[in-house]
């Protein structure tokens, strides 16, 4: 009998325990230990997962591993930083022997005995912002220079340009436009005219 009811109250505590944990404090205490536990696990391996599981597919169709598959995928991304940088810093041959990077603003060939014209070429330097010719003896102004979207400031002065490409009308941005000592033509002035924004100084004597 004494045997019977140490079982019947030993019953009696794990049933009061079990209904402790589930109705008390204790019960939501392990629980928080245990979603503590699901949330520090699912980390770990979502982390790992994030490294690998990108590259499952190139792995599974080139036998190739994660590490490896990485490597690759630094190295091109590399290759892409490189271009970018090349891009940046190409040069564009707007002279017989005269090259400038890509990217320039500001072109100043002033003085330097220059004669003919700039190369075609010149219209890739898409950033320009001035382009100073002045005090050559170029004869003439290529019309790609109409395709120079973002230039401001345009010095032709002291050159013997005697025709002006209809397209240096196409420069909407354009603020002065520096026609002094040379011998444009006024038809050809007058036609560009029309075209440039009614600010631009025009500077002619």
């Amino acid at each position: 009998m004494a045997k019977l009811s140490q079982v019947k109250t030993a019953r009696t505590s794990c049933l009061g325990c079990f209904l402790w944990c589930i109705d008390g404090y204790g019960c939501r205490l392990v629980y928080m230990q245990i979603f503590a536990l699901i949330v520090v696990v699912t980390i770990i391996i979502g982390g790992a997962a994030f490294g690998f599981n990108r590259f499952d597919d190139t792995e599974e169709t080139s036998g190739t591993s994660p590490v490896g598959t990485y490597e690759e995928a630094l190295t091109a991304a590399k290759e892409v930083a490189n271009e970018i940088s090349n891009t940046s810093t190409e040069k564009v041959e707007v002279y017989a022997g005269i090259s400038v990077a890509k990217n320039t603003t500001e072109l100043d060939l002033a003085g330097r005995g220059l004669n003919g014209s700039l190369k075609a070429e010149v219209r890739q330097l898409s950033a320009l912002r001035e382009l100073n010719i002045s005090n050559n003896k170029f004869t003439g102004v290529p019309a790609e220079v109409g395709q120079l979207s973002e230039l401001r400031v345009l010095n032709l002065s002291n050159n013997p340009i005697t025709g002006l490409p209809y397209e240096i009308g196409n420069l909407k941005k354009l603020e002065i436009f520096d026609l002094r000592g040379t011998s444009y033509a006024k038809a050809d002035l007058e036609m560009i005219k029309k075209g440039l924004p009614a600010t631009v100084q025009i500077l002619t004597e």
